[in-house]
């Protein structure tokens, strides 16, 4: 039966959310939350930074074969095992490599909500020093009322701006105001 285009966005989300969950429950029971989210932030990282394996990924023309032996690879050099190498074989193995990035952020999500951490995503146009990032996260933990994991994400088409979402919500004024200050130190640090 074919799908609409328009379920791909839910029917995605409602698989990366269901194999997220049951990795965290076997995470939560191995008492391995943290060190699975490490490995899966490594591998988002190695995902990140090839575009031959955004090509694995992403493509359907890969057998689940051919997808399983590269992750095994991957895996191995990145010396993943235990729960989260187990975890990205099983998904190869399914053909769902698509969904991992995924399936990455929603466990992360389960990770933060447990712990009491807002997650935010700031969108600028560079990488930001260690120091402005700080800073962001110190303004983004003033609004929040609590610890906030940031991701980081570039954007060049951005104009000398950054973007920030916390949760379903963009920033509102009051930080926009301290996100301001932090944007203008940006400039003038050039």
């Amino acid at each position: 039966m074919a799908q609409s285009g328009s379920h791909e966005g839910p029917l995605l989300s409602g698989v990366a959310l269901r194999y997220a969950s049951a990795l965290f429950e076997l995470a939560r029971e191995a008492n391995a939350v943290d060190a699975v989210a490490g490995d899966l932030g490594r591998f988002e990282q190695l995902i990140r930074g090839s575009e031959d394996l955004q090509r694995l990924i992403r493509n359907p023309i890969f057998t689940a074969e051919e997808q399983s032996r590269a992750t095994d690879a991957l895996l191995s050099k990145a010396g993943i095992t235990g729960l989260t190498g187990n975890f990205i074989r099983l998904v190869a193995s399914k053909r769902r490599l698509f969904a991992l990035p995924d399936m990455i952020r929603a466990y992360q999500d389960l990770v933060a909500n447990a712990k009491g951490i807002v997650r935010a995503q700031v969108i600028l146009a560079e990488a930001p020093s260690d120091t402005v990032l700080n800073e962001i996260k110190a303004a983004l933990r003033d609004v929040a009322k609590a610890d906030v994991a940031v991701d980081v994400k570039i954007d060049p088409s951005l104009i000398g701006g950054l973007v920030v979402k916390m949760g379903s919500r963009m920033v509102d004024a009051s930080v926009r105001t301290k996100l301001n200050s932090i944007r203008l130190a940006m400039k003038e640090v050039r």
